[in-house]
């Protein structure tokens, strides 16, 4: 009896994990899921720098018959989100505007959604009226994107050559020229990357970002030890190509690359204290006003409670004044006087 309880508890465990687990509704709008199936990871190290926590893939057909395969996969955060969307893009992939993060492929579409990455292929429903699918996702994290990939100048960008960097094993990937000691990830440095096209053949620009400009410029001296290495720091970030093709190509690119500071401001509007005052002087007048209505009720409730106990209860008047006879009484011993 005891192990069939321990079987049983186990076997609800596992239910309850995989249902906790599942990436896919049953239904997507008229679309019915049959079996979940594994999805292939093909560079754990990879994914697992990314932040990967779970992927799905389902298989939905609708009532007539029209079929469509969606793979998802789950990461830590948004950032992870990028990465993983910037890996698995295609190069020929179109654009798609429904999402920040989408892109249309030969048979399908890949986009994000907060920390998730998903892809569908076959006729798949329209992904601008997946609004219900959204909000179902369990452990939905939609904070914004990093700013560091608006850093990328456009002219001259290969469509879909971005790469987000967030490690040593992305940074041996995508660019394996730079070491990890250089980029040095430790202080919290992330990275974004694109390839040019110039005159002379195909240029790789990372832009590192470090969480303070002394850092940046500490790292920006690193990297300048690297043979062939061009590099430019703007506040905290530090842009460098190593052994670029062209040279003058690699610094008209680096001269478009500036940081801008997002300034914020809590100076006061103009007028500020003076609506402050009046509004302190209005709050002071509403308390005296409350205080005085107070004790105006109050003293008409002990008059009406002094009244009706004088003639309700009480036959005497219980506050009469109390005479104590103490006039100065005469001598009767007449020789007192």
């Amino acid at each position: 009896m005891p192990r069939n309880l321990v079987a049983g508890a186990l076997a609800l465990f596992l239910c309850g994990a995989t249902a906790g687990a599942a990436i896919f509704p049953d239904q997507i709008g008229p679309y019915q899921k049959s079996a979940p199936k594994t999805v292939g990871i093909p560079d754990r190290a990879l994914y697992d720098e990314f932040g990967l926590e779970e992927s799905e893939s389902a298989d939905y057909t609708s009532p007539d018959k029209q079929r469509f395969s969606a793979s998802g996969w789950r990461l830590r955060d948004s950032t992870g989100a990028l990465a993983l969307f910037q890996f698995r893009r295609p190069p020929g992939a179109g654009t798609a505007d429904f999402l920040p993060l989408a892109v249309k492929t030969s048979d399908g579409v890949i986009f994000a959604f907060g920390n998730y990455v998903f892809q569908f292929t076959g006729n798949y429903p329209d992904p601008a009226a997946l609004t219900s699918f959204y909000r179902g996702l369990a452990k939905l994290e939609n904070s914004p994107l990093p700013g560091l990939s608006t850093y990328l100048p456009s002219e001259g960008l290969v469509r879909n050559s971005e790469r987000y960097i967030l490690g040593p094993v992305s940074l041996q990937r995508f660019e394996p020229a730079i070491p990890p000691s250089t980029a040095a990830f430790h202080l919290g440095a992330e990275a974004q990357l694109g390839k040019y096209n110039t005159s002379k053949g195909l240029l790789t620009l990372s832009i590192f970002y470090y969480p303070t400009p002394t850092m940046a410029r500490d790292q920006a001296a690193s990297f300048e030890k690297i043979a062939g290495a061009v590099v430019k720091r703007t506040g905290p970030l530090v842009a460098v190509t190593i052994a670029p093709p062209d040279r003058d190509a690699a610094e008209r690119i680096l001269g478009k690359i500036n940081y801008r500071a997002a300034v914020t401001s809590d100076a006061k509007p103009p007028g500020y204290e003076i609506k402050g005052f009046a509004r302190s002087i209005v709050s002071m007048l509403m308390l005296a006003a409350i205080i005085s209505g107070l004790a105006l009720l109050g003293g008409v409730g002990f008059g009406v409670y002094r009244v009706m106990s004088r003639k309700m209860w009480q036959k005497q008047d219980s506050t009469a004044m109390i005479v104590l006879g103490l006039e100065e009484s005469k001598p009767t011993n007449p020789s007192q006087e």
